[in-house]
């Protein structure tokens, strides 16, 4: 007999709009100032989503994938609060958050959430939590207000016996993330305990949005020796730029330009495996610092629109967090008075539309929780940058560095 707490982190639906193309107004354009332990958060939420990129990538044989590490570590982030002992020392230290006390840690989640729904106006950013429970559950009331004042999780308690609970999570999920995601769960049996949701919506456009008559058919040589005929965007802009012996990039500006992504090209000779490979924090960091403005650079890119999913419970316990889905090792006392709650799945989907407006997106994480019992001259320089073989990606915000979405495409295939 298993009782079950879900929690769910439903994240990031990144939604095309149709605009003209928009000028900045430099003077409006907000940032973002994090405080000592906030930038260490986000710098151990990149490390680790970085290295869970990795160990999926070593796992998967799908082409396209990719993951929200933003979505992976605030659903890890709220069960660590009800973590204690050992399982809550070994989580801090696979989730990149030693040297942070709990409280630091929540604030820090606060205040950065508070930050990224706020820096761009020209950006819809929504960020929602709620937890459903079963109302023969006795919760421990401090993990429910901790939740609550940091996460501003609304609880609420549904009798899981009833089909309509069923319905009345699902309604949620698919209207804090605008029907990206339209189902959670399937049913509730007498075992489920708890449900706890984070969704997240973001809605934008380019800064300057791809040419829609320029985009063509054209070749992209796939890893499998084929090079099937793909839509390729096209557009010339002033952009940032930088390249090296294993990559050229690219940062393509949403909005006022706070989001962006980071599209990584490899060089001559070296595939998308490579970069990943090579992926790291001091990587990262030193890469992304290597930036420079160029005025003329001329970014052909194909269309992509992909879903992926993948169980993390393999990855997870890889990088150290073993006791939590131990039965008889993992104490999560701080949920409830039980000491066989353990951790039994961390599951993740992600979802990803390209195109020439924009970039739609969205991200779901599940961790279950279950007892068991019993140029020369003065000719214009031009940088070409021609995506056409398999290339790595992110979402990020500017001012924290927060990578919100990572990934990877081999094949870019677009269905309307």
């Amino acid at each position: 007999m298993k009782h079950i707490i879900i929690i769910f982190a439903a994240l990031l639906s990144i939604f095309t709009v149709s605009c003209q193309q928009q000028e900045i107004n430099t003077d409006e354009i907000k940032t973002i100032q994090l405080d000592e332990k906030s930038a260490k958060l986000v710098e151990g939420d990149n490390a680790f989503g970085l290295e869970v990129f990795q160990k999926i990538r070593e796992e998967s044989d799908k082409e396209n994938l990719m993951i929200s590490p933003l979505s992976i570590s605030l659903a890890l982030a709220m069960t660590y609060n009800g973590a204690d002992g050992d399982t809550k020392t070994e989580m801090e230290k696979t989730l990149n958050l030693h040297g942070l006390t709990p409280e630091q840690i929540n604030n820090s989640y606060k205040l950065l959430i508070k930050a990224l729904q706020s820096v761009d106006e020209d950006v819809v950013f929504e960020i929602a939590n709620a937890i459903y429970y079963a109302d023969i559950f006795n919760v421990k009331p401090d993990f429910l207000s901790i939740n609550r004042d940091y996460y501003d999780a609304e609880a609420t308690s549904l009798d899981f016996s009833n089909p309509a609970s069923v319905v009345t999570i699902n309604s949620w999920v698919a209207e804090k993330t605008h029907d990206k995601i339209l189902k959670i769960i399937d049913k509730l049996s007498s075992d489920d305990r708890m449900i706890l949701l984070n969704a997240i919506y973001f809605y934008g456009t380019w800064t300057t949005e791809f040419d829609k008559d320029g985009t063509k058919m054209l070749n992209f040589y796939k890893n499998d020796g084929t090079s099937p005929e793909v839509a390729m965007m096209k557009k010339e802009d002033k952009l940032e730029y930088s390249t090296n012996s294993l990559f050229s990039a690219v940062k393509l500006p949403y909005g006022n330009g706070q989001y962006n992504m980071v599209v990584m090209l490899p060089g001559e000779e070296k595939k998308s495996q490579d970069i990943i490979d090579e992926l790291s924090a001091n990587n990262w960091g030193e890469w992304m610092e290597s930036f420079k403005t160029e005025e003329h650079v001329v970014v052909t890119m194909p269309r992509f629109k992909f879903a992926f999913d993948s169980g993390l419970k393999n990855v997870l316990k890889k990088m150290g967090m073993q006791k939590a889905f131990s039965d008889s090792q993992a104490d999560f006392t701080k949920i409830a008075d039980d000491n066989s709650l353990h951790v039994s799945a961390v599951i993740h989907k992600t979802y990803i539309d390209v195109n020439e407006t924009g970039t739609e997106a969205a991200a779901v994480t599940a961790v279950v929780i279950g007892i068991t019992s019993a140029g020369p001259g003065d000719e214009i320089k031009k940088i070409y940058f021609r995506v056409n073989k398999p290339f790595v990606f992110a979402i990020t915000e500017k001012d924290t560095g927060a990578i919100l979405f990572i990934g990877e495409v081999q094949n870019p295939e677009y269905e309307e």
